[in-house]
């Protein structure tokens, strides 16, 4: 028991503290634990259910309290008081931490709130925050390190909550949907001009290289420096930003299957071509101009391309007559030149067609300068001419063409009527208006043809795409809204866009989220948004739309600005457009970013876009190829160039017959036809070209799943860190931020069917073997098993808030991760018990062929011996002493061959006879080989006193041969005929007595019954005469006697009889001479261990 004096500790102050958590902290330390109560209890505890949902908040609080302490009671530690953990929290700077990264967790939401939480993170440079799933982007108007290589792998598959607000998230995102669901993906950047959608832009294309990880380092390479090469040629500095898209730029980036990046196409839509030929003030050019201007003056090569080095050319010249000084001065154009060059080359464009593009530019900026002046004639005062021929030719000069031709073209037109063509004169305006038409022809279509040809290379191989499919994420990066001083007809095609655009994003957000409750039975608030289809609806629809009001008015040859602006105001009575008074040639349109106010000059010129066809004939016959190629290939309904799909060679059949008369057959190119191809140029204008853009800009855009990145632009000064409350409010609710967050926080942005929703999640409350139905139970089994609260279900689909989404996507990726351990271990497990198998495989058939290997050596030695020693019995054979020559029978001397035969004799009671025959030939091989004799062996009879005369004696050049044979009887049952051969007179070893038998003594038989016997299996000398094979034949048929257990023997081999044979034990050395034996001596093998010597 406790003691009553000791009671449990409580708060310092609980006065300062809610009643609720005064009870809680109680409650939590009562010393008694039998009264103190368990866990689950205190989960029930009325303030750990008031904590739900607001755990960020009390955080923040509880930051604010420490921080609010620390000043207060500052508290010196000592070391023994100081506590080491892993990760020390720091309280330092707290509150800046602890901002709202989530604008939807927000507990009080207003307009006052959402600017103080940007405005804060804005001044500490944190210019990211989320709206749901929505980023919002605030332009800091500096570099900032956080894009570097690390921050890349901080946001790869990991929580979004991990890690501070960031595009990388917004990009890792999109990827991370693509690879789990197979779906294509859409990233729409949205924004005003100046609010960084570019930079952005460059941004995700970067991460997402990154997440693809190419096999292929080049392909990066080449994909991160698209966005630099197209915006060279499609952006310029406006009034309100230094480098303004003039284009939309839509950029699909292909992945395979397993999410590695393996190719990228763009598609561009509606350049400002009006720019290459004029410019607002405090405006420029497109930066390309710039760029190769300062990059051909630093190389020396302008007078190559035949552009001045003191007066700039027109089209680039401003009013203050400094574009030469910083053309010529500016670092930064240099450098700008030799990453358009190194762009080139990394893509991979050629040599060729890189210069063939410098002259094109090069001709542009010549054109610019050709002047016209009115001349007058007897017949014709409104004719035109170029009085200063110089720019004239330098232009003809660089595209290729024919001064002369060049100047009939401006200053000329071609009519037909009637079959008859006639040629008419141009004022002095309307030569000016063709010389600017063809500048803006040849500048966009050399844009369009720039595209098509890094499409080309940048296209994925054809053997993946065919295999796998593949899938791709969009990035949309398009003109931002604009409201300048002076707006004019580009302006209105921008602002439309973004009209189109923003209500994309309301209908995904807002229209078509509200309708699925409505059609599911979900109870939910609705959400007031401001919905721009009615103005849409304004510009767009027919035939009563401003765009196709524009293109009848455009149809009048005597139409004029005015009459157009009146048409507008007969037909567009609505509350979005109205005419300012005492402005004639202006209106005004009210956009969802705010009133803008339009000058109609110029609009019916700029929407018709008219290119003589003599214009074309003429760049057609260009020595250029590439300038042939621009103007060859016809364009679609956007306005682009048709994608080339073959190259064959044809003749300048389109020219007319003044121009192809006496002129070479150039060759052009012919394509396939596209399928968007048009087919009547002549009815094409910039407003249908506008209207086709922007549909197949929205069929690529749907396909995908979106997600939003909205821009902010914190001032107009485009200063850093400073923040325009005001600038940031308008965009804010022009936007419909405000809106986002109120949906975002009450809404489900997630709506997935049943079926889809089992089958992508079904691991996560379900075994591999089950069987399930789509069913709600199957979808309620699945989100209670993964803790998942707020959700609701339909009649059809599962409702999940922005976030949860994330959670399941986690939490099927850790599944996923543990089977791929288990599977991991178990084919690992495999593998090393397959490699075991193939391993004791191999090692027996290493063995097997060591074994073979080692008896074929053996073989091979053996055998090598086996010649040696035949070799040796060969050359002491040949040497063993013999009768002399003239002993020898006449026929024999003569070089006689002699041939043995042995028969056996088959009646009974006869003995064996051996009978010899001399088949006396006179041939050549006779007479090579006389006095030369073969035995089949050799037998030692003499002593070894007489052996060891004798091997002296055939070392003296005495050789020894069988003369002749005759039939001699051998005495005994069995035994064979011996054969004895002729000894010279003068041999030591013989007796005196010529042609005497040589008795053996008893020393001699002892000696010969002494010697070691020869080894079994011991090869024989090898039989190599005709008459050593014939003897071995007959030798053969003879003892094949009945009864006997040989075998055949083989060609060549004679099998020499040991004494354990029973043959050979026999046989009696003695006996197998008989001593009374008159006939001529042969030699007749006996055994293995020695032979019987006879003389006759």
């Amino acid at each position: 028991m406790w003691k009553k004096g000791n009671p449990p500790p409580t708060l310092l102050h609980p006065e300062k503290w809610c009643e609720e958590l005064n009870h809680f902290i109680s409650q939590c330390l009562i010393k008694d634990f039998e009264k103190r109560p368990s866990v689950t209890h205190l989960l029930d505890h009325p303030f750990i259910k008031g904590v739900h949902g607001k755990v960020l908040f009390l955080q923040k609080q509880l930051a604010k309290i420490l921080q609010d302490q620390k000043h207060l009671n500052p508290v010196v530690k000592t070391r023994h008081e100081r506590m080491h953990t892993r990760r020390p929290y720091r309280v330092e700077d707290a509150e800046k931490y602890c901002l709202e990264d989530d604008l939807v967790n927000l507990e009080v939401l207003d307009e006052d709130t959402i600017i103080h939480q940007l405005q804060k993170r804005y001044v500490d440079l944190l210019i990211y925050t989320y709206v749901g799933d929505i980023l919002i982007a605030v332009n800091p108007f500096q570099n900032l390190s956080i894009y570097s290589p690390q921050f890349s792998r901080l946001y790869h598959g990991v929580k979004r909550a991990s890690n501070p607000p960031h595009i990388f998230a917004s990009a890792d995102a999109a990827y991370q949907c693509m690879v789990t669901f197979n779906k294509d993906q859409c990233i729409v950047i949205s924004g005003e001009s100046g609010s960084g959608k570019t930079e952005s832009a460059h941004l995700i294309v970067q991460h997402l290289t990154f997440l693809g990880k190419a096999n292929n380092e080049t392909l990066r390479e080449k994909i991160l420096q698209v966005n630099s090469l197209v915006e060279a040629f499609g952006n310029a500095c406006t009034a309100i930003n230094d480098n303004s898209s003039r284009f939309g730029k839509y950029l699909e980036m292909m992945f395979t299957p397993t999410g590695a990046v393996m190719g990228a196409r763009i598609s561009e839509y509606l350049l400002e071509k009006s720019r290459v030929i004029k410019q607002a003030a405090g405006e420029k050019n497109f930066h390309i101009f710039y760029y190769i201007y300062a990059g051909l003056y630093h190389q020396k090569k302008l007078s190559e391309f035949r552009l001045p080095e003191e007066k700039p050319p027109r089209y680039i010249a401003d009013e203050t007559g400094r574009v030469m000084h910083d053309i010529t001065s500016k670092e930064s154009y240099r450098r700008q030149f030799e990453a358009i060059q190194h762009c080139f080359r990394i893509i991979g464009f050629t040599d060729k067609e890189v210069h063939s593009v410098y002259r094109i530019l090069a001709g542009i900026l010549n054109i610019g300068n050709i002047e016209f002046a009115a001349i007058s004639s007897q017949h014709q005062t409104d004719k035109s001419e170029v009085p200063n021929a110089e720019a004239l030719e330098n232009a003809a000069s660089v595209l290729c063409i024919s001064p002369e031709e060049l100047q009939e073209a401006l200053t000329s037109h071609c009519v037909v009527t009637r079959g008859e063509t006639i040629i008419r004169a141009n004022t002095v305006d309307r030569a000016a208006d063709v010389r600017d038409a063809m500048s803006k022809a040849l500048y966009g279509r050399l844009f369009s043809w720039i595209v098509n040809r890094i499409n080309t290379l940048l296209q994925p191989d054809k053997n993946i795409c065919a295999a796998d499919g593949g899938m791709n994420v969009g990035i949309l990066d398009i003109f931002g809204f604009e409201n300048f001083q002076r707006n004019s007809f580009e302006q209105l095609c921008i602002n439309i866009a973004n009209e189109q655009i923003q209500y994309y994003f309301s209908q995904h957000v807002f229209a078509l989220e509200q309708m699925e409750y409505q059609n599911e039975g979900i109870d939910a608030i609705p959400v007031e948004y401001e919905d721009n289809r009615p103005l849409l609806d304004m510009f767009l629809q027919k035939p009563l739309g401003l765009l196709a009001l524009l293109d009848e008015e455009s149809r009048f040859p005597q139409a004029t600005d005015q009459t157009l602006v009146d048409k507008f105001e007969d037909n567009l009575r609505c509350r979005y457009f109205w005419r300012p008074k005492g402005m004639e040639l202006c209106f005004g349109i009210q956009h969802y970013a705010g009133k803008v106010l339009y000058d109609a000059s110029g609009v019916l010129e700029k929407n018709r876009d008219t290119l003589p066809a003599d214009v074309v004939v003429i760049l057609r016959t260009s020595e250029n190829q590439l300038l042939q190629q621009l103007f060859s290939i016809p364009l679609t309904k956007t306005g682009n160039l048709a994608q080339t799909r073959a190259r064959i060679t044809a003749a300048s059949r389109s020219l007319p017959p003044h121009f192809s008369a006496g002129r070479p057959k150039v060759d052009t190119l012919e394509v396939i036809r596209h399928p968007e191809e048009t087919t009547n140029m002549k009815g094409q204008t910039v407003a249908s070209y506008f209207r086709y853009s922007l549909m197949d800009l929205l069929s690529k855009m749907v396909v995908g799943q979106p997600h939003f990145v909205r821009c902010i632009k914190p001032n107009d000064d485009r200063e850093a860190l400073k923040f325009s409350r005001d600038r940031v409010l308008a965009q804010l609710r022009s936007t419909g931020i405000l809106e986002t967050v109120s949906i975002r926080q009450q809404g489900y942005s997630h709506r997935i069917l049943f079926e889809e929703f089992v089958k992508r999640y079904y691991y996560l409350a379900f075994r591999t073997h089950q069987t399930l139905l789509a069913s709600k139970e199957s979808c309620v089994a699945i989100l209670e098993k993964s803790r998942l609260d707020h959700w609701l279900l339909g009649k059809t689909k599962v409702f999940l808030k922005y976030y949860h989404v994330e959670q399941l996507n986690l939490l099927l990726r850790e599944v996923i991760g543990r089977v791929v351990v288990l599977q991991a271990y178990a084919k690992g497990w495999l593998g090393a018990r397959r490699y075991k198998k193939v391993r004791e495989k191999r090692e027996k058939g290493a063995v097997a062929i060591q074994s073979a290997w080692r008896g074929y050596d053996a073989r091979r030695k053996f055998k090598k011996i086996s010649n040696r020693r035949n070799e040796s019995a060969v050359h002491i054979q040949a040497g063993r002493p013999s009768d002399q020559n003239h002993d020898l029978h006449p026929a024999v001397a003569a070089g006689t061959r002699g041939t043995v035969q042995v028969q056996d004799g088959r009646e009974p009671g006869n003995h064996k006879v051996l009978r010899g025959s001399i088949d006396h030939k006179s041939s050549p091989q006779a007479e090579s080989n006389n006095c030369h004799a073969e035995t089949s062996s050799y037998s030692p009879a003499i002593t070894e006193k007489n052996w060891h005369s004798q091997a002296q004696s055939s070392s003296k050049g005495y050789n020894v041969f069988a003369g002749h044979s005759v039939k001699h009887p051998v005495s005994g049952t069995g035994s064979l005929s011996s054969r004895t051969c002729h000894a010279a007179p003068d041999h030591p070893g013989l007796s005196p007595s010529r042609g005497a038998p040589a008795k053996p003594d008893s020393k001699n038989d002892l000696a010969q019954k002494q010697r070691t016997p020869r080894r079994r299996c011991q090869q024989p000398k090898m039989l190599s005469s005709p008459e050593d094979t014939m003897y071995y034949n007959q030798l053969n048929g003879t003892l094949e006697y009945q009864g006997s257990k040989r075998k055949p023997r083989k060609l060549g081999q004679i099998k020499v009889l040991d004494r354990e044979d029973e043959y050979y034990k026999s046989l009696s050395p003695v006996d197998s001479i008989p001593e009374d034996d008159s006939t001529h001596p042969f030699f007749f093998p006996s055994s293995s261990k020695g032979a019987s010597f006879a003389q006759h």
